[in-house]
């Protein structure tokens, strides 16, 4: 509920940072880098043998498991953050990402992480036909219970 808030205080730090003649980057939420920082860095430990192309087999409710959804959700409130931010505070965050290169490691990590067959698992998707439901063609429903 926050992340759409926070980029309203950079907003009046905004005229400070166009006068420069090199290229300036400003950071999102500095608790949000650090946390994606040090799941970075977990990430590439689990994943640093496999490389991009294959994808790596996470057992549910492990500690890779854990490690994962937590990177995974940083991301989305780091893109919860850029969708509230004025046009000229994302170029800026971009930047920063650009330089810190978290954006290549995301893709990186998804590439990675994304099943080779998508199947949703099931007793429809037992019986392989034509209309075998995949992640890409059914609607999820993540509701917390």
């Amino acid at each position: 509920r926050l992340m759409p808030e926070l980029p309203e205080f950079d907003d009046e730090d905004l005229k400070s940072y166009g006068d420069e003649e090199e290229e300036s980057a400003l950071s999102p939420p500095a608790a949000l880098m650090s946390v994606l920082a040090t799941q970075e860095l977990l990430l590439e430990n689990i994943l640093e043998c496999i490389p991009v192309g294959e994808f790596a087999v996470i057992q549910p409710l492990s500690d890779e498991f854990c490690l994962v959804l937590g990177y995974l959700l940083t991301w989305k409130l780091t893109l919860a953050f850029f969708k509230a931010a004025s046009s000229q505070l994302r170029v800026l965050y971009s930047q920063y990402l650009r330089r810190t290169k978290s954006l290549n490691k995301l893709l990186y990590h998804l590439f990675r992480l994304m099943p080779e067959n998508p199947v949703i698992s099931g007793p429809t998707s037992e019986v392989p036909n034509k209309d075998t439901k995949t992640f890409f063609t059914e609607e999820i429903h993540l509701d917390v219970k």
